[in-house]
């Protein structure tokens, strides 16, 4: 299992307008390496640690199958990160583990929180090191394909606060990076429920601007058809809703009876007005997703998963790489402005000292005294040396000979 010093610098601030730099000379970014990066998004319940497990299992597997010869450290295909403090068992055996760093139980005795604050302030203080972190990830992501972050369960902790979009925006700048969004299939089958999770996973799509995977997990228990059904024909989700209860199982995607129990009124006229007048908005969003159905139980579906992600690596270089070279050619384009600004006003102060008697004294001539003022800046190269003026040697930038 991983581990790094507890201390070290913080790491800088990241949003969605900021990419971390390069080497000064140059604002191309370099080579992406061989691993994309998986986070892991979802709603309490929906499996997420259950499918990283699933993944780490059939990634290892599939190599194994592939080459005989190689080593155990090289059969490895994916590189495990938890980032949820609270968790008791992940069913995978982590590389880097959020629970090595920070002790959820004394943050929460410490600062006096309850669970989900103890949550969000064992990721702040977790992110403070993410810098670290991150140098690991970036090691290894030549060396392996997939690198897996499990996300806390409390889905808005990650998803809407600081320490959650500079971990996604620091990962998102180093390598290919997609979101998998995991939904619970057998509790997506209301329709009220399906809504729900097709809003959050559009919020956090637009959010993160990052290639998105929608997974409908736990298609052993309830298979997916449903719900894909749902999102290529808005007569099909009307249906539903009109059979019954929003918030209740429907029997069009149980394949059994309702409940029995219809709304009426006034209050079946708003729900279903609601969610007709979501299902429109939302019919863009459904025709640009990439959708897959996964058992983490049986492993049916897997394959299809490890696709959509070499698909999402390949919408990453062509789609948010590109951006994310702007964007780097522009904060280098800015930083040399700066310092040309930096530099003329250095010359203006040194013609405005030029002015100045001569130093020269006896012996000096009329020559040097009316010296062309802009004569020191034509010679001057802006090669970082300092002249003293006592010695007249030449020093570097740590002040020795």
């Amino acid at each position: 299992m991983a581990q790094f010093p507890p201390s070290g610098p913080s790491v800088p601030p990241i949003d969605g307008s900021s990419v971390p730099s390069g080497p000064s000379s140059s604002s191309t970014l370099p080579e992406p390496p061989k691993a994309t990066s998986i986070l892991l998004i979802g709603m309490a319940g929906s499996g997420k640690s259950t499918f990283a497990g699933a993944l780490s299992r059939s990634a290892t597997t599939s190599e194994a199958v592939a080459s005989k010869s190689k080593s155990k450290d090289e059969e490895t295909q994916t590189y495990m990160v938890n980032l949820d403090p609270a968790v008791l068992k992940t069913g995978y055996e982590p590389n880097v583990d959020i629970r090595d760093t920070v002790d959820y139980k004394r943050v929460m005795e410490e600062y006096n929180l309850g669970p989900n604050g103890g949550i969000l302030t064992s990721l702040n203080l977790f992110t403070t090191k993410y810098d670290q972190v991150l140098s690991i990830l970036e090691r290894r992501a030549q060396e392996v394909e997939y690198i897996v972050h499990d996300t806390p369960g409390q889905i808005e902790i990650f998803t809407w606060s600081a320490s959650g979009s500079i971990i996604t925006s620091a990962l998102a700048s180093s390598m290919p990076t997609c979101v998998a969004y995991v939904i619970d299939t057998p509790r997506t089958t209301a329709p009220a429920t399906f809504m729900s999770n097709m809003l959050y996973a559009c919020s956090i799509m637009y959010k993160t601007r990052l290639p998105f995977i929608l997974v409908f997990n736990k298609t052993d228990v309830q298979p997916s058809a449903f719900a894909t059904e749902w999102m290529s024909d808005f007569e099909a989700f009307q249906a539903a809703l009109n059979e019954g209860n929003a918030t209740e199982p429907s029997s069009v995607a149980t394949n059994r009876p309702g409940s029995g129990r219809r709304r009426t009124g006034e209050d079946a006229g708003y729900i279903n007005s609601l969610m007709n007048s979501m299902a429109l908005v939302l019919d863009e969003f459904y025709s640009n997703l990439r959708t897959v159905s996964v058992s983490s139980v049986t492993g049916e579906g897997l394959p299809n998963f490890f696709k959509a992600v070499d698909e999402a690596r390949a919408e990453y270089l062509a789609d948010y790489r590109p951006e994310l070279e702007r964007l780097a050619k522009a904060k280098a384009e800015a930083r040399d402005k700066k310092k040309k600004q930096e530099l003329e006003r250095l010359m203006k102060d040194m013609k405005m000292g030029g002015a100045a008697p001569s130093r020269g004294g006896v012996g000096s001539t009329a020559g040097d005294q009316e010296e062309d003022e802009g004569s020191y800046g034509d010679r001057y190269e802006g090669d970082g040396q300092i002249i003293d003026p006592v010695s007249s040697k030449t020093l570097n930038s740590e002040g020795t000979d």
